[in-house]
């Protein structure tokens, strides 16, 4: 697996939130096709959909369209400098562990967004 580095962790009890960051996109399709719905929103909005298309050109978010969409504008934020290598990509993905077993949860291009992720989880503890 290429280069990870885990960029946040906070552990409370026997749950623990961890923020990685990799650049293996398999890795990165993986987790986003198990992510939930809040999940999706958090990462609609930190893609910034609204401001970047008319409404009618988002698909229905409950359509068939909406992943392969969502998808392509992750993979699209995610690029690294394209000048230096087009086909590298960074993703942020935010883990939980309870009681030995791991879950992915969430996948994001940037970190911020990937850091208020992790906090939420943390916080609604």
């Amino acid at each position: 697996m290429p280069r990870q580095e885990i960029f946040f962790e906070q552990q409370s009890g026997d749950r623990r939130v961890e923020v990685l960051k990799t650049y293996d996109r398999s890795y990165a399709r993986e987790v986003f096709n198990e992510i939930d719905t809040e999940a999706r929103t958090a990462l609609a909005a930190a893609l910034e959909l609204e401001k970047n298309y008319e409404p009618a050109d988002i698909p229905d978010p409950d359509g068939t369209e909406y992943d392969d969409f969502l998808w392509d504008e992750l993979l699209e934020a995610a690029r690294e400098d394209v000048r230096s290598d087009p086909n590298l990509y960074s993703f942020f993905v935010v883990s939980e562990a309870k009681a030995a077993r791991s879950q992915d949860l969430y996948i994001s291009p940037d970190w911020p967004s990937a850091e208020a992720f992790a906090k939420r989880l943390i916080t609604s503890a």
